[in-house]
């Protein structure tokens, strides 16, 4: 016997809605996978974002740590003690010491009103590596290369002006990349000065909070400390290759981009 054409209808009804719950049980299943290599991809791009960050950290320490000892006596990206310096100068009447302090401050206030400039405001379209942090990296890599061109032909015995001249040029070249990198819109991130940073660190490592909430800070510290350990011993050991590493450090952290993110501005 035939069943009627409510129980057809009703049956056909069942099978099209199971047939539509299976459906969204596979798009369901299938989402959480596309999603996992969204993410996947997502945390891979931060984490390449991040290295390059920790390079930019590790080349102010070696800049810092070759100004120091090379370069007069003064920083040229720790701001604060500088302003230290200017205190102690005054109070030996250290003439030369006091110009050589306000140069790098000035200098160093000079990049970042420059790189400001350039990078403008954070915006909620802004890409993993906005093209205006390329053109700050990209200032700032011909300026250290001029610092190195002037160092490997002046020689160790150089003089007080040449020495004021890349102290300067340090300087405005850290400038821009401590302002370039407030384009990222990130609350305290630094690759200058980060005794915010290491302050937050220890807060949060205080308050028992997870290590990997800090684990990005924790590595550009890390990064300042070993650029400045391998700056001094190039000072110390290997003058004529000093003024290198920092060439080497923006080097990469200007051309990786380009590599990684061709197209993507």
């Amino acid at each position: 016997m035939s069943r009627p054409a409510s129980a057809r209808g009703a049956a056909s009804q069942g099978a099209a809605s199971q047939g539509a719950a299976s459906q969204g049980a596979a798009s369901q299943g299938a989402r959480p996978g596309r999603l996992s290599a969204a993410q996947t991809h997502e945390d891979s791009t931060r984490w390449v974002r991040q290295l390059l960050i920790v390079l930019l950290a590790v080349n102010s320490g070696a800049i810092d740590a070759i100004g120091f000892i090379a370069l007069g006596g003064a920083f040229s990206s720790v701001m604060t003690g500088n302003m230290v310096l200017i205190g102690i100068s005054a109070a030996e009447a250290n003439g030369a010491l006091a110009i050589t302090v306000l140069l790098s401050l000035v200098c160093f206030m000079c990049g970042c009103a420059a790189g400001a400039r350039i990078v403008g405001k954070p915006k909620p379209t802004d890409s993993i590596w906005p093209t205006e942090i390329r053109r700050v990296l990209a200032v700032e890599l011909a300026l250290v290369v001029a610092v190195l061109i002037v160092w490997l032909i002046s020689g160790p015995d150089r003089s007080n002006g040449v020495k004021l001249a890349m102290l300067g040029a340090n300087a405005l070249a850290l400038g821009l990349q401590s302002s370039g990198m407030q384009k990222f819109g990130v609350s305290g991130l630094s690759t200058t000065y980060l005794t915010g940073t290491l302050t937050t660190v220890v807060s949060r490592l205080v308050l028992r909070e997870p290590v990997r909430e800090v684990g990005h800070s924790i590595t550009i510290l890390l990064g300042l400390i070993v650029g400045a350990g391998t700056g001094a011993l190039l000072a110390f050991h290997a003058n004529s290759f000093a003024a290198l590493l920092p060439v080497v450090m923006v080097a990469a952290a200007t051309i990786t981009p380009l590599l990684i993110w061709k197209g993507k501005s």
